[in-house]
């Protein structure tokens, strides 16, 4: 957001101990004076105690050392997704891995399918240091990190490698990036969420004019907003784990999303159609709060860093690999897939999103031929 001040919530409590037991002194209660004194020693007792518990645990972001000797930092780490999905799973693997590597020093807790929130109220408890770690979809990241949006125009990219190569050239990965600092944040690896599709409960969707009208549960995405809107689409932002119900409940017609959310979240159950439109590129990025990351030693930055570069890795894989699997599994569960819609249509119908972005930032235009330069080079 650019009003960074509508973060800075800070709640002072004041007691002025001295007026009360001056008030006292008028009055000739010697006796209250003292009971109040003894109270007032009591609770600076107490939390001097508690002060001190704290810092001794030395726990960023929790006092939970979870009974294990040898614990010394606990990770609280949210995300929005199910737990069977491939994006937990690779948390799983990366959570065991830290654990060993740092020969259980660190501990990182998941909490997936938004138990913490969804994905914007995670990123605000990032911003004020309550949460120490998730996993950030591009749309919510560009509300501080502007640039990344750019990975989201429509049919920006017709492959995974030709993103991937974007995201691993370290000159763009930093621009794109490029803001978080500002809202104690800081980005420490791109993982994955997908190449985007549509679904729905009404009809086939094989042009734009399908689109028209059709209500469109999205994320809390403006380039996502942007182009649904350019396709006609009555578009509502909603939290991911309440979505299945509100499909099935006919709040909406349908969604878009990455064929292993649709999987992971049995979105076939309530929609019957998917297009495989691809028209948007989405990563999912793992994000710590500075908060946290600034109380950690180096030895454990290094670990952690490391880790999510090659879990994220993994998880892109995993997604790349799965998704003609996950297809098939969902045609064979009674799902209609339309695999051949009209994409030049698409693009021409959104085209305009490509020329709001420009005006609305002067360096679009360098970032996209940029952008095309490298993807180019994986094809």
């Amino acid at each position: 957001m650019s009003d960074k001040g509508h973060y800075d919530k800070t709640i002072t409590f004041s007691y002025d101990t001295d007026r009360s037991i001056t008030q006292f002194k008028e009055r000739g209660d010697v006796s209250e004076m003292g009971k109040m004194r003894k109270g007032f020693t009591a609770i600076l007792a107490v939390l001097m105690v508690l002060a001190l518990s704290l810092s001794s645990c030395n726990i960023p972001g929790s006092s939970d050392k979870s009974g294990d000797s040898g614990v010394e930092y606990v990770i609280r780490l949210g995300h929005s997704d199910t737990e069977d999905n491939l994006i937990n799973v690779s948390l799983m693997h990366y959570a065991d891995w830290v654990k060993e590597q740092t020969d259980g020093r660190v501990i990182i807790r998941l909490y997936p399918d938004e138990k913490l929130g969804d994905n914007t109220d995670m990123a605000q408890q990032l911003v004020t240091g309550e949460l120490d770690a998730m996993m950030m979809p591009q749309g919510v990241e560009a509300t501080y990190a502007p640039k990344i949006a750019t990975l989201g125009l429509p049919f920006l990219f017709t492959s995974y490698e030709q993103a991937w190569a974007v995201t691993e050239d370290e000159e763009v990965a930093e621009g794109l990036t490029q803001g978080l600092e500002d809202y104690n944040m800081i980005q420490l690896a791109f993982w994955e969420n997908g190449m985007r599709q549509i679904t729905n409960s009404v009809r086939e969707v094989k042009t734009p004019d399908d689109v028209n009208g059709l209500k469109i549960r999205i994320p809390d995405d403006a380039m996502t907003d942007a182009i649904f809107s350019e396709l006609g689409a009555s578009t509502t932002k909603f939290a991911w784990s309440k979505t299945y119900d509100a499909l099935k409940q006919g709040t909406f017609d349908g969604q878009e999303n990455p064929v292993a959310n649709i999987y992971a979240s049995k979105i076939n159950e309530v929609n019957s159609y998917m297009t495989l439109t691809n028209h948007k590129y989405e990563s999912k990025n793992l994000v710590f709060s500075l908060s946290t990351w600034n109380k950690l030693p180096e030895d454990i930055q290094e670990v952690l860093l490391e880790g999510a570069k090659t879990f994220g890795q993994e998880h892109r894989n995993a997604v790349a690999a799965d998704e003609e699997k996950q297809i098939e599994e969902l045609e064979k569960a009674g799902m209609t897939v339309i695999k051949d819609p009209d994409i030049e249509a698409f693009k021409t119908a959104t085209r305009e999103v490509y020329t709001d972005f420009e005006l609305q930032n002067d360096w679009t235009a360098n970032l996209v031929a940029r952008i095309r330069e490298i993807a180019a080079t994986a094809d």
